[in-house]
């Protein structure tokens, strides 16, 4: 039986505000009856949604690497030619790095909680994100080497994941010139794949 679209966007909300506050406050730090409070249901109410906390820290660990996989593979193929297709990814990926930021935070600290089996279902959808991104850097810079793009790819991640570290200010317009900059900054360090051999002779 398929949740009702009340049933669905009530988990969404249940989901949202879990993130927020387990990024805030860590995973062990909130207790069910906070989050059923922050969505205006009791505590109890929740497990009518999920079983626990450790199942919603799993649904949006495991959701959100399916997301960016289905978004990124979205992105590539309705692109027109490389350079489209890594501008589109780059985009995307700030999009969601700069609205999702508390599921950046739960990445990092609380993945290790998660079960063997979502543990390794996330390692596998975020390697294959990352070999979508290898291989369109390959298709735009075709003399850079496979771990040159590797390379590049990982450290792009990592500067347009450091958004819950830039303490970019509130509102719209804050917001849409943190992602102008990191889009710029993105394809800069790409575009230094341009010719190939960055890693000669160092």
């Amino acid at each position: 039986m398929q949740p009702t679209k009340a049933g669905a966007t009530r988990r969404q909300q249940i989901l949202r505000e879990a993130a927020r506050l387990f990024a805030e406050r860590g995973f062990h730090g909130v207790g069910v009856d906070e989050i059923g409070a922050a969505v205006g249901i009791s505590g109890p109410g929740l497990y009518r949604h999920f079983a626990g906390k450790d199942a919603m820290l799993a649904e949006l660990l495991v959701g959100i690497s399916e997301s960016l996989l289905a978004e990124g593979r979205r992105r590539v193929d309705e692109a027109s030619g490389p350079g489209g297709a890594l501008d589109s990814l780059v985009r995307g990926h700030t999009d969601f790095a700069l609205d999702d930021q508390p599921l950046i935070v739960l990445h990092d600290r609380e993945l290790d909680r998660l079960p063997d089996s979502d543990r390794k279902l996330v390692r596998q959808l975020q390697r294959r994100y990352v070999e979508l991104w290898v291989q369109v850097v390959r298709d735009r810079y075709p003399a850079a080497t496979e771990m040159e793009a590797r390379a590049a790819v990982h450290a792009v991640f990592g500067l347009i994941n450091s958004t819950p570290r830039l303490g970019a200010g509130e509102g719209r317009p804050a917001r849409a010139a943190a992602g102008m900059l990191l889009n710029r900054l993105a394809l800069a360090a790409f575009a230094a794949l341009e010719g190939g051999g960055a890693g000669e002779g160092v």
